[in-house]
């Protein structure tokens, strides 16, 4: 990872939490946000003045229930950082938000924020990622997704051009499951998902048992987003 997206010396384990129910970062990519509740634009406000990380964590379902408060949260969550901002005149912001590290939330804290903040700490995959993801996987994979494209009527040629690369196993899988709009709590398993290979092959698993949503699906979800909301 590079130094510009790497956690700083002073990262201590406390961090700002972002609950949303349909966002799932992962590690290396690039999340536009736009954030317009009071807490969170608090919480835009004081990462900005400090070390800019927030971290997306995935809401439990039922958190309709209380989402006013402090909903359920899944454990494993992915800090990110602030790359880029701009204010609308009246508070609002636009960010983009590109993510560092798998997390686990240990605990969350008491605090005087309108924000939720906890204690984390940093998660590895088990072992290390492999230069080369098994052929084998790379051929399925691009055929999948081929498929999965062209029913959405996007073009394939980008992520194809992907597969075919040298990118390590758990980063592809990553890639991909950030990119495709799968069910958000089979990303949230991926996310969970340490081991690289193992992640590869259950992204593989979804891919050849789920139908790909067709282009006028999508239109009506309005795929890709511009930007989440909180």
């Amino acid at each position: 990872m590079s130094k510009e997206s790497s956690l700083p010396v002073s990262f201590d384990g406390t961090v700002r939490l972002f609950p949303l129910p349909n966002v799932v970062l992962f590690p290396r990519m690039t999340l536009p946000l736009h954030v317009f509740e009071p807490r969170y634009r608090e919480m835009t406000t004081d990462a900005l003045a400090d070390d800019r990380l927030i971290t997306m964590v995935l809401l439990k379902p039922g958190w309709e229930m209380d989402y006013g408060g402090k909903p359920a949260v899944h454990r494993v969550a992915c800090i990110g950082r602030i790359m880029g901002q701009s204010v609308l005149d009246d508070g609002r912001y636009h960010l983009l938000l590109q993510g560092l590290n798998r997390v686990r939330i240990v605990r969350e804290l008491d605090n005087d924020k309108l924000y939720r903040l906890a204690r984390v700490e940093l998660l590895a995959d088990a072992i290390p990622d492999e230069a080369h993801t098994p052929e084998n996987q790379r051929r399925d994979l691009a055929a999948r997704l081929g498929l999965w494209l062209s029913t959405m009527g996007l073009d394939p040629d980008r992520l194809m051009k992907l597969c075919r690369s040298e990118v390590p196993a758990g980063t592809l899988a990553d890639m991909v499951s950030f990119i495709l709009p799968l069910d958000f709590e089979f990303k949230q398993k991926l996310l969970e998902e340490l081991h690289p290979e193992r992640r590869l092959g259950r992204l593989l698993d979804y891919l050849e048992k789920n139908e790909p949503p067709t282009a006028s699906s999508l239109e009506q979800r309005d795929f890709p987003p511009d930007f989440s909301a909180n």
